[in-house]
């Protein structure tokens, strides 16, 4: 018996979409996660990048359980004197909500060159347009 190994060329690539309306941030983000990445399909490779494309719609309306929106803070820092900087999940959400599915996803995947090609695969909007409908995605069901 042979192990099976997928290759680049050969892997099927679907597009999925997900609504974050009314859903919790985290499922929103390991659902995700789990489609770019391909590890529900039987050809899962770790090494190879066979996972699909996904888009998610109603970024802003994404929910948050507990005190998160006003006690989760989000930092960086640019590497010069004094640019140390902080915001809140609220304030995040009020400026650019799109990062906050974003950064979740990043989270989840490898933080290697493996990762960073199957990052570029998330596609993430505020509103319920998007324009990838040529592709015929297909909507994903979160529990």
């Amino acid at each position: 018996m042979k192990t099976f190994s997928a290759k680049a060329s050969e892997i099927q690539r679907q597009w999925w979409i997900i609504d974050a309306k009314d859903q919790i941030l985290g499922q929103v983000a390991v659902k995700a996660a789990i489609l770019l990445r391909g590890k529900e399909k039987a050809i899962f490779t770790p090494h190879v990048d066979t996972g699909d494309f996904v888009i998610v719609i109603n970024a802003e309306k994404v929910r948050v359980t507990g005190k998160k929106e006003d006690q989760k803070s989000y930092m960086s820092f640019s590497g010069f004197v004094g640019g140390h900087k902080t915001e809140n999940l609220g304030s995040r959400r009020a400026r650019h909500p799109e990062l906050l599915v974003e950064r979740a996803v990043r989270g989840m995947i490898p933080h290697n060159r493996l990762g960073r090609s199957v990052y570029t695969k998330l596609k993430v909007y505020c509103g319920e347009t998007h324009p990838h409908s040529a592709q015929q995605p297909q909507t994903v069901a979160l529990k």
